[in-house]
């Protein structure tokens, strides 16, 4: 009997300590700061929160329908399970805590699917304390059973909701309300074309019920507000809109926006979105307001067809599901291109995973692909064979691969080929038009980028009046920007000497720069070649160049040297806990951080203090002559995030021997910036040294104009070099 009731006084406090705590993550939810290494127990809550429900029904069903008897073996057996499925709970609802503190999580819809979930520990754990009063009936032993089932599957909706949108579970039996109908002539911008864009493709993410990165994507005054990443789009500008910027990421980016796993835009939708916030993002336009020519009444026009085909009838029957199930992967996606449709649209990506047979296993589905997309993969000729047994296919995408004019030939026997994409190939003009000649289905092909002339262009379109021929003609269409050049190097930290990799993802394109700090232009610059070779730290200044095209604004691309990389490094001091990163060797790992609105300081890099010192110990096993130490730091000011107050170094023989041999104030910001990354260097007369002592003082007061005066700055750096 005491054995059993300090078992049962041990169970009893350890539902009683895990409730407390539980108890105190909800009340202090907001100030909750997960560090990095804890968020993967968050993450695990997906996983683990089916394991306790079954416990806990299990365990209620037992005590519903045996004698109430409390020694006898069921009823033991079934509070012993009671008991674990309460204390599993309150792990699920503790896990549940952590993971909705991570960026992503948000809206009324989280909110009721945590409380649904607390609710349910909270039951079970009532439950099992008041079971043994002898008030306790067998029919409240059964209500209570109904109730905790309730209460788990509504829990179990909502975070189903929350994970697969709030019309995953019915959404094959509901009737889903279409978007209204109307003709080109009588559409509203956002109303007809916009909204339902978003609707089908961002609402399940982006609604009032599930905010996902804050952002709302239902009406017009939510979408200007933008979200937590900031504005989404720049009216008149695509190519400074965060909106459009996500979209255009390759699929297999994890920022890639719809999630690969869910229904993608299609190039009509894309199309639609760059030319409408090209043309100003209007709401409240009419599309007859447009002219007959502007693009973005084309490209509309085009969407409201493609949107008329998606309810054409097709003649052949759907692939099986585990047809599709095999089929899709981590480069390749099959989809049905609307909902109970047998049609497929097929996108395949992720070029290193590429091969032959990559197409070639399409063949399980010939019939249903009406659309499939090999952008920028290393297609050659020889593989369109595969493409040619697709005997349904309307829409075939081959911008940027290798095929040459000697393959379209092999594409001749496509009948209901309909639209068809070049651009960024090396077809020529007669063989273009050798196989127009053939495909009379045709009705538009894109060849942007091709050997083939504006001239050509126009002979093409007068010699095949029906086919639409998408080409840059002189004259006729606004010239696009070139985005500024990329830094290629695997790190831009370099001992020596580095060779520099720009790179510019336009072909042909002229990229030209400059080291002095001054602004490259056309002509007197330096063209960039392989063999451009950089000793010291330095500010390449570097600009893209192409004949049609508008030039590149500046790209700042910097370099750092560290000469003495340290044998040993030690850290003297603590680190922020939100800004741990790899410890000491986080300033010497040759890996710079990065920051802007989708990346947190503390996920890309930076290590940093706030309220003590940074202090390094650095040792080197054969002396070194120094004469300067430099740190990357990350100033932004409004989250008071500043550069160190001043800086102290201390060098010697040995550990023991320590002399001053620096110390520097630094120029604290005076007003609030936008945030920008700067190198500090502390130069001093040459030193030779063994043992090397870094201590880089932050902000301990802000300035009296700072919204959090009189507050600690945080310090961030992510390397430090010595030379």
């Amino acid at each position: 009997m005491t054995k059993a009731i300090t078992g049962n006084t041990i169970r009893g406090n350890i539902l009683f300590a895990l409730t407390v705590y539980v108890v105190f993550l909800l009340l202090f939810e907001n100030k909750l700061a997960i560090p990095v290494w804890l968020q993967p127990v968050g993450r695990l809550h997906a996983m683990f929160v089916h394991f306790p429900i079954v416990i806990v029904l299990l365990a209620l069903i037992l005590d519903a329908f045996t004698p109430r008897n409390e020694s006898s073996f069921y009823s033991v057996f079934s509070r012993n399970l009671l008991f674990a499925g309460s204390a599993l709970s309150g792990v699920t609802v503790v896990m549940g805590v952590f993971l909705s503190r991570e960026d992503g999580y948000e809206g009324d819809m989280l909110m009721w699917h945590k409380w649904w979930g607390v609710t349910v520990f909270l039951l079970s754990v009532l439950i099992y304390a008041i079971r043994t009063q002898s008030w306790f009936t067998t029919g409240l032993a059964r209500a209570s059973a109904v109730v905790t089932a309730l209460a788990v599957i509504i829990a179990g909706h909502l975070g189903g909701s929350l994970t697969h949108g709030d019309d995953y579970i019915l959404a094959p039996i509901a009737r889903v309300s279409q978007p209204e109908v109307v003709s080109p002539e009588d559409a509203i911008v956002f109303d007809h074309v916009i909204k339902p864009i978003f609707e089908s493709k961002c609402r399940s993410c982006h609604n009032p019920l599930k905010v996902k990165g804050k952002l709302i994507l239902t009406d017009s005054a939510s979408i200007m507000k933008g979200g937590k990443s900031g504005e989404l789009l720049v009216a008149g500008n695509p190519h400074e809109s965060l909106l459009l910027h996500r979209i255009q990421l390759p699929l297999e980016e994890k920022k890639h926006m719809p999630p690969s796993d869910r229904p993608q835009l299609s190039s009509e939708e894309e199309a639609v979105l760059y030319e409408w916030v090209r043309s100003g993002a209007p709401f409240n336009k009419s599309l007859t307001s447009y002219a007959e020519n502007d693009s973005f009444r084309i490209v509309v026009t085009r969407l409201f067809d493609a949107r008329q085909k998606e309810s054409e009838q097709y003649d052949f029957p759907p692939a099986e599901p585990s047809t599709l199930a095999q089929l899709n992967s981590n480069y390749r996606v099959v989809r049905p291109v609307s909902r109970n449709s047998p049609a497929l649209a097929v996108n395949i990506y992720n070029r290193a995973l590429y091969s032959p047979t990559t197409v070639e296993e399409l063949k399980e589905v010939r019939q249903q692909v009406i659309a499939l997309d090999l952008s920028k993969m290393p297609v050659v000729d020889s593989e369109l064979q595969h493409i040619a047994r697709l005997q349904n296919l309307r829409k075939l995408n081959l911008n940027f691969t290798a095929i040459t004019g000697d393959g379209l030939t092999t594409l001749a026997s496509l009948e209901q080929l309909e639209h068809l994409s070049i651009a960024g190939t090396n077809v020529s003009y007669e063989e273009l038009k050798a196989f127009l000649a053939r495909r009379r289905s045709l009705k538009t092909v894109a060849l942007w980028e091709t050997p083939i002339s504006s001239t050509e262009v126009r002979m093409l379109q007068e010699e095949f009046p029906d086919i639409e021929i998408l080409g840059v003609l002189e004259g006729e269409m606004e010239l696009i920007k070139l985005n500024p050049p990329t830094l290629k190097n695997k790190s831009r930290v370099f001992r020596d000497t580095i060779s520099l990799i720009l790179f510019h993802p336009v072909r042909d394109t002229e990229i030209r720069f400059t080291t002095d700090g001054s602004d490259p232009d056309s002509l007197t610059s330096p063209i960039f070649e392989s063999k451009t070779v950089i000793d010291k730290t330095t500010i390449i200044k570097a600009r893209a160049f192409k004949k049609d095209w508008l030039s590149s604004e500046v790209g700042h691309l910097n370099v750092y040297r560290r000469k003495h990389q340290p044998d040993t490094v030690m850290l003297l001091s603590k680190l922020n806990r939100v800004h741990v990163q790899k410890g000491a060797i986080t300033f010497f790992d040759n890996e710079l951080g990065t920051f802007n609105a989708n990346s947190p300081a503390w996920a890309n890099n930076w290590g940093g203090v706030r309220n003590n010192n940074l202090e390094l110990l650095l040792r080197y096993d054969e002396p070194r002559q120094i004469t300067t130490v430099s740190f990357n730091c990350l100033i932004e000011t409004e989250n008071s995030i500043f550069p160190p107050e001043s800086v102290e170094l201390w060098g010697g023989s040995s550990e023991e021997d320590l002399r001053l041999i620096a110390r520097v104030n630094i120029t604290l910001p005076t007003v609030y910036r936008k945030p920008y990354i700067e190198l500090f260097d502390v130069t001093f007369e040459a030193q030779e040294v063994s043992w090397l002592k870094i201590v880089a003082k932050p902000v301990m007061k802000l300035p009296e104009w700072h919204k959090n005066k009189g507050r600690p700055a945080f310090l961030l750096v992510d390397e430090i070099l010595v030379n």
